[in-house]
């Protein structure tokens, strides 16, 4: 009696924990659709600014500008993470990303600066020693504007020369690809594969034919001078990069979290299941066993 006792109370834990993972399957669903739609609606802003930087690309103002320039420095890593886990490998495989490309590269932890979104990359760097400035709590609905804060500290650090953005890149609901960006030095082409990378695989916002490029002009007029124009557009870009990262993480993480929780959900029932069917079986045991004494009894009073 006690051993089916354990057994239904087995059953219930297995069916109360299927109810609250399909809850937050269903709760990660929503959230991934809306930070998808939030990432793909900034795309059109972001390619405006592309554009205007691909026209002048053929001045000579744009490549003195230091921001174009690669010279010798520390580095600045991005590193977005969730501040929770229950995504599957969703954070590991960004931290694997960022140390692989770390150690390509042969940097030392004080030429490393960590600028973390997300507790769980931000703790596991920190813990090995490297300098972090860890940001956590990112909501869905972070701003541009409060990703810019972030960017202006990066570039106010004159010893960073360069800045890596490390994150998960939706590419559709069951698949997400851990990637690295180097975002300064700015070189036109990574600033076009980022702005075109925001756009899932399949769906109506899925690729359409390739548009002709902007091409840069023999003569371009830049008013009111080069300078002030490059100095507003290029931390504008870089800024860009970094806050469709934390979009493009957001949607990812959800994915990732609906699909670790459909899994969840389908093992609750399966365990659910197995139990039910040990406790019929051990039921059964019982009563055939009570009817074979209470048989025995009979025989024995004759």
């Amino acid at each position: 009696m006690a051993n089916l006792k354990s057994i239904k109370s087995k059953i219930i834990s297995s069916k109360k924990m299927g109810t609250v993972t399909r809850a937050m399957e269903a709760v990660s669903a929503v959230k991934m659709r809306k930070s998808q739609e939030r990432a793909l609606s900034g795309r059109a802003y972001a390619a405006a600014a592309l554009s205007v930087m691909e026209r002048l690309s053929g001045t000579a103002d744009l490549s003195r500008h230091p921001l174009m320039q690669k010279r010798p420095g520390h580095t600045a890593l991005v590193l977005v993470t969730s501040d929770k886990g229950l995504a599957g490998s969703l954070n590991s495989a960004v931290i694997r990303k960022a140390e692989q490309e770390l150690k390509q590269r042969g940097l030392s932890k004080a030429e490393v600066q960590i600028f973390a979104f997300g507790k769980k990359g931000g703790e596991f760097f920190k813990s090995r020693g490297y300098s972090v400035t860890m940001r956590t709590n990112v909501s869905d609905g972070i701003s541009e504007s409060e990703v810019s804060d972030i960017t202006k500290h990066i570039l106010g650090i004159p010893e960073i020369s360069t800045v890596l953005v490390t994150y998960q890149n939706f590419v559709s609901s069951f698949e997400q690809i851990p990637t690295v960006h180097e975002i300064v030095p700015i070189r036109a082409e990574l600033m076009r594969s980022i702005v075109e990378g925001i756009r899932p695989a399949r769906g109506k916002y899925a690729p359409q034919p390739t548009a002709e490029r902007a091409k840069a002009p023999a003569a371009y007029t830049v008013e009111p001078d080069a300078d002030e124009v490059l100095s507003v557009l290029l931390p504008k870009l870089i800024n860009i990069a970094i806050f469709h990262a934390l979009m493009e993480n957001k949607a990812s993480e959800h994915s990732a979290r609906m699909v670790a929780m459909k899994s969840a959900t389908d093992k609750a029932k399966e365990m659910a299941q197995a139990f039910t069917r040990k406790f019929n079986k051990v039921r059964q045991a019982a009563i055939t066993r009570e009817v074979s004494e209470i048989t025995s009894g009979i025989e024995s009073m004759k």
